[in-house]
């Protein structure tokens, strides 16, 4: 099997963690599908993501969620979460408190090119 990085040095990941209301999980996803896959949705449409985000559900606790994707530039995406806060996405009323809101982190080590070679 190939090694495939999940993300490359240098570059950030957005991590959202939040809670889905009780009882609401699957309209949760739908409208978020419905909103991310969709022709508005603004981040992609930015050179700056360089990966799609993947929307990830807690096996312990199923309300608990994280979306989670790579970006070149976390102040783009910043600017652009502004645009998106604004459009009020109508799956953000699924979650609980309402805030939808991501923290950042630095890729500072990622599998170096001659390691994932060797493995092909």
């Amino acid at each position: 099997m190939a090694l495939i990085p999940l993300a490359t040095q240098g570059n950030f990941f957005h991590i959202y963690d939040f809670r889905v209301k009780e009882g609401m999980i699957d309209e949760f996803v739908r409208l978020f599908n419905e909103f991310d896959y969709s022709d508005h949705n603004p981040m992609h449409k930015s050179a700056a993501q360089v990966k799609d985000g993947v929307l990830v559900q807690d096996t312990k606790d199923p309300q608990r969620f994280w979306l989670i994707a790579e970006w070149s530039d976390i102040e783009e995406h910043a600017r652009i979460r502004k645009v998106l806060v604004e459009m009020k996405p109508a799956f953000v009323k699924c979650i609980e408190g309402g805030k939808f809101i991501p923290d950042y982190g630095k890729i500072v080590s990622s599998t170096p090119e001659h390691i994932l070679n060797k493995a092909a």
